[in-house]
């Protein structure tokens, strides 16, 4: 869909407008169609609260949290429906809940899958209820009367760090999804230089091949998302489908960031998370690794991590990191990123982070100090040996 911009008119603002008044983020005024400057106000505060990008306009992935923050848990009986299952705030609140009582629901993606309707019924199990795996009124009363099962620690956390340090510390059979941004009809940042022309695309995709390049000489399955020259842009949630159906062990996903003020300029790591605390632990601690390796190997300014609810992030079910890998709009990072040689050294930080994600956290090196060389050279010495 075209993003809903300042200035648009139609039913679509009028329905934007009355979740925002229903949200207490639109103030109750005269009926109106536009979308004026208090409701693209509303719209940046409600995309700051919820992990989006912030940028006052209602695109896909804006207008869908919308229509599931119309629900709020209690309003409607939940349940596990095939094959469109119930989403929105109220799902995503319940498995927050589930999470914080030590139930095993994965991420709290706000759908009502499988996953979900086990956890529930597990609940119901153990308080007397029939379980059935739908969320009605009694479970809901339930879930009131009891408080936190687990205390002294997050069990989702546990969870995952656990399934990580059971994988071993060894990259060699790991799988890998590489997702560089944008492509087909979509080039992402596109900025002039001279002569040249730099898309995004095209060069996050370079990065995204030499990425693969070196994984794979370290004994990685490797999986690209898109080819150099696709006949279209996949949507995020496809990226995230291929991710899971390949049983993918982490996801790195590449892209340039781009800013109006040619000064901007650094890099900065996302992993999913929301404003109230409930995180990916494991993708929290790739994205800080990812971070500190790029800075540490390239120099380029720390624009730090940051937690989000994008598409990308939250539909995945591995540890998942978006990285934007410099300012295309930079002169600075600009000189930088066409220069192969810096490009290797980005590959170079990432693989190291990948590596130390899988090193128990009591036998974490130091940043910067992993000689990627010496991965390759242990796989082709067990070549060797076999």
């Amino acid at each position: 869909m075209r993003p809903i911009r300042p200035g648009d008119r139609g039913p679509a603002v009028t329905e934007i407008r009355t979740i925002l008044h229903g949200l207490d983020l639109l103030a109750a005024g005269p009926q109106t169609d536009e979308f004026d400057v208090d409701a693209e106000r509303a719209v940046r505060a409600f995309q700051q609260s919820r992990g989006l990008s912030v940028d006052g306009r209602v695109g896909t992935e804006t207008w869908g949290a919308l229509e599931a923050a119309r629900w709020r848990l209690g309003a409607r009986t939940l349940y596990h429906a095939v094959p469109d299952p119930l989403t929105g705030e109220d799902v995503r609140s319940l498995q927050e809940r589930l999470l914080e009582m030590g139930y095993d629901v994965g991420r709290a993606d706000a759908i009502y899958g499988i996953r979900t309707s086990r956890a529930v019924a597990q609940f119901q199990r153990e308080v007397g209820l029939t379980p059935d795996g739908s969320c009605g009124p009694h479970t809901m009363d339930a879930l009131r009367r009891i408080g936190r099962k687990v205390v002294g620690g997050r069990p989702q956390w546990l969870r995952e760090s656990d399934a990580i340090r059971q994988s071993g510390p060894a990259l060699v059979g790991k799988t890998v999804v590489i997702d560089p941004g944008h492509g087909g009809t979509d080039p992402g940042m596109v900025v002039p230089d001279g002569p040249l022309r730099w898309t995004e695309a095209d060069l996050v995709h370079d990065l995204a091949s030499r990425l693969e390049g070196r994984l794979a000489a370290s004994g990685v399955r490797v999986q690209l998302t898109r080819g150099p020259a696709p006949d279209k842009c996949l949507p995020d949630t496809e990226r995230a489908m291929l991710a899971n159906s390949l049983g993918a062990d982490v996801f790195v996903s590449l892209h340039l960031d781009g800013h109006a003020n040619p000064e901007a300029e650094g890099v900065a790591t996302y992993h999913y998370g929301t404003d109230n605390g409930v995180t990916s632990s494991t993708g929290e601690r790739l994205a800080g690794l990812v971070q500190r390796e790029i800075v540490a190997r390239t120099g380029l300014r720390d624009c730090r991590t940051h937690a989000k609810t994008w598409d990308l992030l939250r539909l995945t079910r591995m540890p998942a990191v978006r990285v934007e890998v410099g300012y295309l709009t930079s002169p600075t990072d600009r000189a930088r990123l066409i220069d192969p040689r810096f490009r290797d050294r980005v590959v170079e930080a990432i693989v190291a982070a990948v590596q130390r994600m899988y090193f128990p956290i009591e036998r974490d090196v130091p940043t910067g100090s992993i000689d990627v060389s010496e991965l390759r050279a242990v796989v082709t010495a067990g070549t060797v040996v076999d």
